[in-house]
């Protein structure tokens, strides 16, 4: 992971938003964060781990954040750019955001933690979190990445396993913990080791001796069937022809009761020629003049109808239109009266509207009549109100209040601060109260915690590693008793004069004896070291917790001294706001509120008196306007009073027929509207009328016409028919005479019959050649003496014998069939068993490779080998930028006890004890890199701090 960009704002004493570019402090590959305590460099890694993981070292995953939070701020907010993934091409954000309740300063809202990965420009979000994204745990991050204080000895103190296991999900040594899949691997093998032990077991049974006895009995039984095969296909030839004479003799004789069948229908079909014959002639010869005899008979009687119905219609017509004529000429003389009716009804709509008009003047001089007092009373309204109006504009400007509004603003402004003094010193006085309450509260947990430390140890780490001493010696002793327990195991195979299979030695002076005592000594120091483990996780549990009661008390103390400045100011404002008031002439906030209150009344009366000069001007306003519209109207009311007339007297000259009009002038008008529309309604029924006689004696005239012509051509039709008839007659009575037909009835029944001519003539020709066929197939069977001579009996015995020599053929061929079937088995089962034996084998070599790897796999022991190879490297990479940091006098070493060693000066090239201030313990020195110059076996100068760089960056508060 490289940093890019860390923001936060309201975290702890950043109470502004602050940006940390780690672009350009990483470019030199190394850099540092300094300040004085309290400055908030542990802040900013905190920052970091918050916006990764959702918590930091100060409080747990479920601690309360309250502390974390600004007290100035109402929220919490943390972006951190980095880069990660393979090769670190990859750019992530990930954003922390959390808020206070703004009902409860206290009460702290859920936190808002999301992750974004920037992709073509944009920043897009993601649903891995900081494991995924970094590959480590948060655990393993503080480990490598960054050391909180005070976790820096906890981390140089890890064992092998916990150090095997960070370095395993580190680097993913994960892959090379084979130990359960070897075990996996050689369980599975034996599985099918034992498997094909069982396969191989059932294949016993089959041998090579088998498969040759099995094919010489095979080859025997082929012989024999080639023989009956020979024999039943002799016996088959012979029943094949026997069949065939069998079915000639079944069809000689179904062919003879075919011809007694034919016979038998003999007459039936000569009758069915004779009348097929007869229907043929009268079809083809007398029908067509008997059909055209009907349809001349069925013509001349439609003429005799027709003309008959002709007269009787030619005399009725003749009636029908004397009458339409008579009435169209009445009808006609009525319709030239239009134009004089029209006229009169003109005169008529004259008169309606001349009453019109009247009605409209009465009207208008009753509307000028009412326009003219309410004009008159309106004029003197108004002049009566611009008089008071003066008066008041005149009052107004007597007590108007200048900037009245400005000096109200001033002073509720100066109002709303004090107010705002007084709550924030309010609130701020309750805060510094629970502050230094919970500060002393502080300060009692530190000392239980304290007293709870054995007075013989100045502090927590002596304490630390005094425990850690005894539990060296124990491990020790209890690694001594466990080396002795297995030397007595042994102690039983030593023969004197024999090499001991341990040393070589073959003198055996005092070898050791197995002894309960043995036992019991070593099971108590178990349980004395298992005690002082438990003791050490208690100490440093004591140790983290007065670490974090330390760190509590000197935020505590921070937060009391910013409450206590933030009241001082408060104070100041309130004292300077005091002064401004009296140079002012106002006394106190009591001062304040009557002056402000005072002022406000005299600006409500000024603008209650506003408001009715606004009102009294509005209601002038509309008055003006209301008598500008009466006059408006007034005038309009005379225009069109003088139009009316004008148009009366028009209208006057307009009417025709005067004498016609004067007995209607005083008609009402819906008198002379109905007499309007009765007349106008007889004009348009009257032409109607007239236009539908016209029409009706147009049809009348063509019909009679028609119908004169239909007579003369029915006569015609008539006496054609006639003539035709009898010609016809004498041409069917030759007919008759000439085909012999006398009997009418039986001509007329052929005329009628409805039979099919075609179907008749196919059953003859079928029945002919039915015939035919069956007489000359009967001669052709009869020529064999064979078919005549046919005995089903003999067939019956040669289908039975030759019956029972396939069944024997068919159970020879199954029996073969079976032990081919067996050969086939023996052979399969032979191959299988030598693949068998073959992959037995294979598996069994792989059986004893797998036992020797799950030896070397065992306890995860490979996997500690690597992660302390891995370890090095990492260790040989820091060394290149810590021999920069010390030109070149100073290098890391790991222990394969707890993991790092200090450093030696050039002077040392021998082996020594150094001494390692981390854990206060004497250890063999090993020999360290010089960083390319040479030089070994260093040991450190007195006074010189250790270092430990444990990856490729690191961060330190």
């Amino acid at each position: 992971m490289i940093p890019e960009k860390l923001t936060l704002q309201g975290l702890y004493s950043y109470k502004e938003p602050q940006t940390i570019d780690f672009s350009s402090l990483t470019a030199a590959g190394l850099f540092g964060i300094f300040g004085a305590v309290g400055s908030g460099k542990s802040s900013l890694l905190e920052a970091i781990l918050l916006a990764l993981y959702g918590s930091t070292e100060r409080l747990s995953d479920k601690g309360e954040k309250n502390s974390m939070i600004n007290l100035q701020s109402e929220s919490l907010l943390i972006g951190f750019e980095f880069r990660a993934g393979k090769n670190n091409q990859n750019r992530f954000l990930a954003r922390y955001r959390v808020k206070r309740n703004p009902k409860n300063f206290d009460e702290i809202r859920t936190a808002e933690h999301h992750f974004y990965r920037y992709d073509e420009g944009e920043w897009v979000p993601i649903q891995e979190k900081a494991e995924a994204i970094l590959g480590m745990k948060k655990e393993h991050f503080k480990q490598t990445v960054i050391i909180p204080q005070g976790k820096f000895r906890e981390f140089i103190d890890l064992t092998p396993g916990p150090r095997a296991s960070m370095m395993k999900e580190l680097f993913g040594l994960e892959r090379f913990d084979l130990s359960a899949k070897t075990g996996m691997l050689f369980k599975k093998s034996k599985e099918e080791m034992i498997k094909l032990e069982t396969r191989l077991e059932a294949l016993e049974t089959f041998s090579p001796e088998k498969l040759v006895e099995a094919e010489k009995e095979a080859k025997t039984l082929e012989q024999l069937v080639r023989e009956k095969e020979n024999a039943f296909d002799k016996s088959a030839r012979h029943l094949q022809e026997m069949d065939r004479y069998r079915e000639k003799h079944r069809e000689l004789t179904q062919s003879r009761k075919t011809w007694e069948v034919l016979e038998e229908k003999r007459p039936e079909i000569e009758k069915k020629k004779q009348e097929l014959t007869n229907f043929l002639r009268a079809k083809t010869y007398l029908f067509p003049v008997w059909e055209k005899i009907s349809e001349e008979a069925l013509a001349l009687e439609e003429a005799t109808v027709g003309t008959i119905n002709c007269t009787r219609f030619k005399e009725r017509y003749k009636t029908e239109i004397e009458t339409l004529q008579q009435q169209e000429t009445e009808l006609k003389n009525k319709v030239n009266q239009r134009p004089q009716r029209e006229a009169k009804i003109r005169d008529l709509q004259k008169v309606l509207e001349i009453q019109g008009l009247n009605q409209q003047l009465r009207t208008l001089r009753e509307t000028l009549n009412s326009l003219k007092p309410r004009l008159e009373a309106s004029q003197l309204k108004f002049l009566s109100e611009q008089e008071a109006l003066e008066k008041m504009e005149q009052e107004a400007e007597s007590l108007e209040i200048a900037d009245g509004h400005q000096e109200l603003a001033a002073l509720q402004q100066e109002s709303k601060e004090w107010r705002t003094l007084l709550a924030q010193k309010k609130s701020l006085q309750a805060r510094l109260e629970t502050l230094q309450t919970e500060a002393k509260e502080i300060a009692r947990e530190i000392d239980a915690t304290q007293a709870l430390q054995p007075a013989a140890h100045a502090g927590m780490d002596e304490w630390m590693d005094a425990q850690k001493e005894a539990i060296k010696v124990l491990e020790q002793k209890k690694d001594e008793l466990i080396a002795k327990k297995a030397l007595q195991s042994h102690a039983h195979a030593l023969k004197e004069g024999e090499a001991c299979p341990l040393c070589g030695s073959r003198e055996h002076p005092s070898p050791l004896s197995a002894s309960p005592a043995g036992d019991q000594a070593l099971t108590r120091v178990q349980e004395s070291l298992q005690n002082s483990l438990e003791e050490l996780e208690h100490t440093r549990v004591l140790a983290r917790k007065l670490l974090l009661l330390t760190t509590n008390q000197e935020h505590q103390g921070e937060q009391v001294a910013r409450t206590q400045q933030e009241l001082e100011q408060v104070q100041a404002h309130l004292d300077q706001l005091l002064q401004n008031l009296a140079a002012k002439g106002i006394q106190g906030a009591e001062g304040l509120e009557v002056q402000r209150e005072q002022l406000e009344e005299r600006l409500r009366q000024q603008a209650a008196r506003l408001t009715n000069l606004r009102e009294l001007r509005k209601q002038k306003d509309r008055l003006g306007k209301e008598i500008e519209e009466d006059q408006n109207q007034f005038r309009e009311v005379e225009q069109r009073q003088f139009g009316l007339r004008s148009r009366l007297k028009a209208k006057e000259e307009e009417i025709s027929d005067r004498d016609f009009v004067r007995s209607y002038l005083n008609t009402s008008s819906g008198i002379i509207q109905e007499t309007i529309e009765k007349v106008q309604q007889d004009i348009l029924e009257t032409a109607q009328l007239w236009d539908g006689k016209q029409k009706v004696l147009r049809d009348t005239q063509s019909k009679a016409a028609t119908n004169l012509a239909n007579l003369h051509n029915f006569e015609q039709k008539k006496e054609a028919c006639q003539r035709k008839l009898e010609s016809l007659k004498v041409e069917y009575a030759q007919l008759l005479q000439e085909y012999g037909f006398s009997d009418n009835e039986e001509l007329t029944a052929l005329y009628t019959s409805k039979l099919d001519t075609e179907k008749t003539d196919q059953q003859i020709r079928e029945y002919e050649q039915n015939c035919s066929v069956v007489a000359s197939r009967i001669a052709e069977l009869e020529k064999i003496e064979e078919v005549v001579d046919f005995q089903q009996e003999a067939y019956d015995r040669l289908s039975s014998t030759h019956a029972e020599a396939k069944d024997a053929l068919d159970r020879l061929k199954n029996q073969l069939t079976l032990l081919s079937q067996s050969l086939s088995e023996i052979r399969e089962k032979l191959s299988l068993k030598a693949e068998l034996s073959q992959s037995a084998d294979k598996l069994q070599t792989r059986l004893t490779y797998l036992k020797e790897l799950d030896q070397l796999f065992k306890g995860s022991g490979f996997v500690k080998y690597l992660s302390r190879i891995y370890l090095q490297e990492l260790c040989n990479t820091a060394n290149l930028r810590f021999s920069k940091l010390t030109k070149n006098s100073l290098s890391l070493e790991i222990d394969d006890a707890k993991y790092i060693l200090g450093y030696r000066p050039p002077q040392w090239r021998q082996k020594t004890f150094v001494k390692n201030p981390f854990r206060g313990t004497n250890l063999p020195g090993l020999p360290l890199s010089g960083f390319g110059t040479g030089r070994k076996n260093q040991i450190p100068e007195p006074g010189r701090p250790e270092f430990f760089l444990p990856g490729r960056r690191l961060w330190c508060a």
